[in-house]
């Protein structure tokens, strides 16, 4: 039997987060995917990542370290505001605090976000993580949420 190592990769759908199986056996990653994608999407959609936010996801009560708690503004801004330039600039800032702790924990060197709209009501995010020297892209296709 393979022992499989690294973390479940973890895959952007367009209507939330999905894994692969193939062959009964779960797809797995070395890099840094599902991290980034646990830090964009992770936790309760509802916490607007302030630390008086009564929505702070129940796991985050349990972990002392705050670069381990889950406090996704960027899920919380894809469905709390509508689509403009304004909205687009607090994204790209929101990824960019959502990731942060690759570079305050030394994962990573930089973190870089950039933000567009591909269609109606559709966010792409390209991010970029340089990993000590060994750059990550990663691209994640989302639907806006905001309801009028």
């Amino acid at each position: 039997m393979d022992i499989q190592q690294g973390d479940v990769l973890l895959f952007q759908t367009v209507d939330g987060g999905d894994i692969n199986i193939n062959n009964g056996i779960v797809e797995m990653s070395g890099g840094l995917e599902t991290a980034a994608y646990l830090s964009l999407f992770g936790g309760n959609e509802d916490d607007d990542g302030r630390d008086d936010n009564d929505a702070n996801w129940w796991g985050n009560l349990l972990e002392n370290e705050t670069s381990k708690q889950y406090r996704s503004e960027t899920q919380f801004l894809l469905q709390a505001f509508p689509v403009n330039s304004s909205s687009i600039l607090r994204l790209e800032s929101a990824n960019k605090r959502d990731l942060a702790w690759f570079v305050s924990d030394a994962v990573a060197s930089s973190v870089d976000s950039d933000v567009t709209i591909p269609g109606v009501n559709k966010i792409n995010m390209d991010i970029d993580i340089d990993a000590i020297g060994q750059e990550s892209s990663f691209n994640f296709l989302e639907n806006w949420k905001f309801e009028t």
